[in-house]
């Protein structure tokens, strides 16, 4: 019997090695790292590819067992066993988009290509399957005797329902083959579209050779520029790669040389737009024509019907009233913006017309001369570091939370950043992982995103594992990181997505954190960013990166005076770009048309002042035509009404850091898409949001 044992161990051992898989983490059962978090260092690029296809085969492997189910369907049987279906194929996705929005490589990029459209068929031919949705349907059509099932089993029920209809599973065999072919070139020219953005932007490099050239600009940002040039082999010169907003920004604020500012925001504005191979003009056109081919499909007059009456705007109507009652006020103040800064243009006889390269750079002078606000100085008063700590002690004074660094977890790039979040009383809330510096194998901007969702509340809880990742400028030399009060305010607000993320507590996967409503997933983010310059609080963390100096009343003083000129142009931009994915998205004909020459007659419709450009253009909106954003940039606005109304309820109280409404806030992160946002909201405020509170805030009111 021994020699037999040893013979079959040694048979299984064999096999194991012969199997190709057997080394590839994603086929772990679990993983052996603290808290479980992805081993990113075992992770190699191989391995993708053959845990997608047994991903999706062990998808379909589940959706048969509960079609073949002899028993009758019930809530357990179907609804719930459909929401646990497909947790490997998830923690693969999981994963490797994640990697292709912050480590990607040639490689990835054309394996995305290759999956894209893949994938695409899966989900559709799970989402049209008629066998599962009738079993769906069978539970929706006897909801009413399921008196067993709480307010959160039922929000399950008819989001498993919709999402099966709104997937095509109630149209005929032509529609769904028509709906398959649309959804898999949607998501080729997705991954597309995203792919020449960032290889556009990537292919931007400045340098400059002459130190004159870069009179105007910050130290720091002269430094860093030097620095970059002597790693790439340009010493003695200044360098810029890419054009990333953290790059570009301070160029077109400071650089007194306006040509060069002209150069810099002509490159920009041009992203996808350059007639080479990355060009997107065609792709933009393509996709929101089949956005409206698939609406049709539906009975849906434009894709922003079809988009929006799933959303709490419900219709393109509401979109357009909203966004018509903000631009008359913001169309106002920019008129008196223009003036003001062609005034100093005028006064310091620069004898020419103001271009959109010369707006941010008259703002901050009329800032220095009207204000007696620079910026700059500001700027060293908000190094990255103070600002983390700010944030986490803003977490910890609403809510008790503590935040313990950890060295122990595997990181995806070395420059991660990585917390274990707990309550007051110890009890482990969540993994956060943050990527603050640009490189090139990452894509611009900030977002949250994870690498687990939490599930499971109360009783078998699966702690989330989240992550902020963003673009601010890297340190250089013995300088640290030193934020912009921009890019502080986004630091509190992709926390504000991350918490929404780990104070999750819903029992299904697929209602937790930021699975809710696109035009309500800003919501939380957008309210954090309320305390962040709260004088009292910002003194807290806002210390001199070289002396220590708490930033002084005088200068919060001049950057609160100053704080609501050029709100034109910031609500502007933000508007702009809302419009145009409103009239992108809400046409009723094939559109032929080249994609910015589109975008050009579509601002000539809300007559838009030459002088400002969208804050995203067309050929690099990413969030309409590669992120899930498609006729919802609107939602970044309409969260700010609501959480400037929400935020109103703590300055009425008398206590910004009122412990109550903190924990009826907490409430509101916490329950995901369990309950209806508007709801949510009454919850809260006790009425429907004001916008006032939003239009004073920013000097529109």
């Amino acid at each position: 019997m021994k020699k037999l044992s040893i013979i079959v161990l040694a048979a299984i051992t064999l096999m194991i090695a012969c199997n190709p898989n057997s080394k590839n983490p994603f086929f772990a059962e679990k993983w052996d790292t603290p808290w479980g978090v992805n081993p990113f260092d075992k992770i190699k690029f191989e391995h993708y590819k053959p845990a997608f296809l047994e991903g999706m085969k062990r998808h379909n492997a589940e959706i048969d067992a509960i079609v073949n189910n002899p028993e009758e369907p019930t809530f357990e049987n179907t609804i719930v066993a459909f929401e646990a279906a497909g947790q490997f194929l998830n923690r693969v996705t999981l994963h490797f988009f994640n990697m292709i929005s912050s480590e990607r490589t040639e490689d990835l990029a054309k394996l995305d290509e290759e999956m894209a459209p893949i994938l695409s068929k899966h989900a559709d031919e799970i989402a049209m399957n008629p066998k599962i949705f009738e079993r769906v349907k069978v539970v929706y059509n006897n909801k009413e005797s399921l008196t067993h099932l709480d307010a959160e089993d039922l929000m399950l029920l008819e989001i498993t329902y919709k999402n099966f209809v709104r997937g095509g599973a109630n149209l005929d065999e032509d529609a769904k083959a028509e709906l398959m072919k649309i959804n898999e070139e949607l998501s080729i020219l997705g991954t597309q579209f995203s792919n020449n953005v960032l290889n556009d932007q990537n292919a931007f490099v400045l340098i400059i050779d002459k130190e004159e050239e870069l009179a105007g600009l910050p130290a720091t940002v002269v430094a860093a520029a030097a620095n970059l040039a002597a790693k790439e082999g340009h010493e003695g010169k200044w360098m810029w790669k890419s054009l990333q907003r953290s790059v570009f920004t301070p160029l077109l604020t400071f650089l007194d040389n306006r040509d060069l500012r002209e150069k810099v925001w002509r490159a920009y504005v041009n992203v996808g737009n350059n007639g080479n191979e990355n060009d997107n003009n065609r792709i933009i056109s393509r996709i929101a024509s089949l956005q409206l081919e698939k609406a049709k499909l539906f009975g849906f007059e434009t894709a922003a019907d079809f988009i929006l009456e799933d959303r709490m705007a419900k219709n393109p109507q509401t979109v357009h009233k909203f966004l018509s009652d903000m631009w008359k006020p913001t169309q106002e103040v920019l008129q008196k913006e223009r003036k003001e800064l062609q005034a100093i243009i005028d006064a310091n006889n620069g004898g020419f017309k103001l271009q959109p390269w010369d707006w941010r750079y008259y703002a901050e002078k009329v800032k220095q001369v009207k204000y007696d606000f620079d910026e700059t100085a500001f700027r060293e008063y908000l190094p990255l570091e103070n600002v983390i700590q700010g944030c986490f002690d803003l977490t910890t004074k609403l809510w008790g939370v503590q935040w313990e660094e950890r060295f122990d977890i595997p990181k995806f790039n070395p420059a991660n950043r990585t917390w274990l979040m707990r309550e007051a009383d110890g009890t482990e809330i969540g993994i956060f992982i943050a990527d603050y510096h640009p490189r090139a194998s990452k894509k611009g901007g900030a977002w949250m995103w994870y690498f687990r969702q939490q599930s499971g509340w109360p009783n078998n809880n699966v702690m989330p594992i989240v992550t902020n990742v963003s673009n601010y400028t890297a340190p250089s030399g013995d300088q640290p990181s030193l934020l912009s009060i921009d890019e502080a305010h986004t630091l509190f607000h992709e926390m504000g997505h991350a918490l929404h993320m780990l104070f999750s507590r819903t029992k299904y996967r697929s209602l937790s954190g930021t699975n809710v409503k696109r035009d309500f997933v800003e919501m939380p983010s957008s309210v954090m960013e309320n305390w962040a310059f709260e004088p009292d609080f910002l003194k807290t963390y806002a210390k001199h990166f070289s002396t220590g100096e708490v930033v002084p009343d005088e200068l919060i003083e001049q950057m609160e005076s100053a704080g609501k000129f050029n709100q034109g142009f910031v609500t502007g931009e933000n508007l702009a770009s809302a419009w145009l994915d409103y009239f992108w998205y809400n046409t009723t004909e094939e559109i032929t048309k080249n994609g910015v020459d589109f975008e050009i007659e579509a601002m000539k419709k809300i007559n838009l002042i030459p002088e400002l450009m969208p804050r995203h253009r067309s050929t690099y909106f990413t969030h309409i035509f590669g992120g899930g954003y498609a006729m919802g940039y609107y939602s970044y606005l309409w969260a700010e009404v609501l959480d400037a109304d929400m935020y109103q309820a703590f300055v009425e109280s008398g206590d910004i850091f009122n412990p109550v409404l903190a924990q009826k806030l907490r409430t509101v992160f916490s329950k995901g898409g369990t309950v209806d946002p508007a709801e949510l909201f009454k919850q809260f405020r006790g009425a429907d949001p004001n916008p006032d509170a939003l239009l004073k805030r920013r000097g529109l009111k």
